[in-house]
């Protein structure tokens, strides 16, 4: 007899309005100067999609003077750059688009302005994250990282000095907010951001795991390794009651083994993974399981970014 599964669908899902309008600018970019076109950095961390865009003809680097064909348009990853990346492409005279996520522009005008008004920056953040490397580059001076709620108290800063902090996109809610506790209690004069930066769809497809998280024994969340949206969202699915959770890079080579002693599976796909893969995962259990797809009504997002006017063809 066929094992059943109830497969509970997380909603909103999947790519964000950011990442939708950076993919279509390399798109929009291949068609109008044809292939190949440069990206600097994966345009978003999802391999399915980095695969397909080099099938079409992008090539991805890491840095500009890996470029063999100055010739050729360039475009920077919707993660943000530092402020040094657009002065090299001038001084290379290349031809580049900015694909940075408008949501993170927002946060480097707001590090711009605390630094014309002299403020020491806090970054709450994750080391080595592009969105984080893009944002400490926007000014010359120093801007301090934090990770977790004890590096507050190891900032060499007077707890009297007047202070401002932004954060990463796509961080979790709930550890951002214990941090953003700690920086308030330490600091005695702390300016925050006028919006908060944790981006719409961060939040959004975090709220929805917690919805149903504590019905699932196991979850899968569609995203990548390098991903931090991705890995908030299995910490969140664990977090809010599902026996387990795991990211799953590659949904054609999950061991469907592991859900013999399991009958409940959550699934979402992070902001980076594209609907298809939700599609393609449902059909590969559905070919082994009988499987009953549960999806709770939920509001559908309606931001859109618009892709610049070079490149709408």
């Amino acid at each position: 007899m066929t094992k059943k599964l109830n497969i509970f669908l997380a909603g909103p899902r999947g790519f964000c309005a950011g990442v939708d309008r950076a993919i279509e600018m390399v798109k929009g970019a291949l068609k109008k100067y044809g292939a190949p076109v440069y990206v600097r950095h994966e345009i978003v961390h999802n391999k399915f999609v980095v695969e397909n865009l080099k099938s079409q003809g992008a090539i991805f680097v890491e840095e500009l003077n890996e470029i063999q064909d100055k010739s050729r348009p360039v475009i920077f990853s919707a993660h943000g750059v530092p402020k040094a990346v657009p002065e090299e492409a001038l001084s290379l005279n290349l031809m580049y688009y900015d694909a940075t996520c408008p949501l993170v522009s927002k946060i480097h005008k707001e590090v711009e302005n605390f630094d014309k008004k002299n403020l020491p920056v806090i970054l709450i953040g994750h080391r080595n994250h592009p969105e984080v490397i893009g944002t400490m580059g926007q000014t010359k001076k120093e801007i301090y990282l934090v990770e977790k709620t004890e590096d507050v108290k190891k900032l060499p800063l007077n707890q009297d000095e007047k202070i401002a902090y932004v954060t990463q996109t796509t961080l979790s809610v709930d550890d951002t907010k214990d941090i953003i506790k700690e920086i308030k209690l330490h600091f005695s004069d702390v300016i925050e951001p006028k919006k908060n930066d944790i981006c719409y769809a961060t939040t959004n497809r975090q709220e929805a795991v917690k919805k149903i998280a504590n019905q699932c024994d196991y979850f899968l969340v569609i995203g990548a390794s390098n991903s931090s949206n991705s890995l908030r969202l299995v910490e969140v699915a664990k977090n809010y009651g599902s026996k387990k959770a795991i990211l799953v890079e590659d949904v054609d080579s999950l061991n469907l083994n592991i859900f013999q002693e399991s009958k409940n599976i959550g699934i979402t796909a992070s902001a980076s993974s594209p609907e298809i893969l939700v599609r393609k995962l449902l059909n590969n259990l559905k070919k082994n399981f009988e499987v009953k797809v549960n999806e709770g009504h939920y509001q559908k997002e309606d931001v859109f970014f618009k892709v610049p006017q070079k490149l709408n063809i």
